[in-house]
């Protein structure tokens, strides 16, 4: 039995309602997205989703994560060597913090880019329309292992 509280119910009940249906397959996806703490590849998604549904193609991983963000449930994360992973996204306008070492990812206020914004604008002479901003770091559980102070 699903917990009617959980956000993954909800995401099910979106996708429900907009009319993609709803496939063990698409559940394990949405099950591993909605409940990862870090940046997960689309590879990544596939191996953990394989745990609870082992007959999951990689195809119905890429269109559910698709879908998933045409929703604005997740939000798509540029990552090294022009790769891109996902994310559940965070209720609002927010940017992420994102940790190189272990993919842990938090999520912030964009409120003080504001008067940054206005200056680029102004001085470019660009209405500028939108934004995404992601800082990528060493988190502090990351920090506190002798490997990664070394390399800092």
């Amino acid at each position: 039995m699903e917990n009617l509280s959980s956000p993954t119910f909800d995401w099910f009940g979106q996708l429900s309602e907009k009319g993609y249906r709803l496939t063990s397959a698409n559940r394990a996806v949405v099950e591993v997205i909605a409940n990862s703490p870090k940046v997960l590849s689309p590879a990544e998604v596939f191996i953990e989703a394989r745990r609870s549904y082992p007959a999951i193609g990689l195809v119905t991983v890429y269109r559910t994560l698709e879908k998933l963000e045409e929703l604005a449930l997740v939000q798509k994360v540029h990552l090294h060597q022009n790769c891109h992973g996902y994310i559940a996204a965070a209720s609002g306008h927010n940017h992420l913090l994102i940790c190189s070492e272990c993919g842990r990812a938090e999520s912030f206020s964009g409120d003080d880019l504001s008067q940054l914004i206005a200056t680029i604008s102004k001085a470019y002479k660009y209405y500028i329309v939108d934004h995404w901003l992601q800082l990528i770091g060493v988190c502090q559980n990351c920090r506190s292992e002798a490997k990664v102070e070394a390399r800092l």
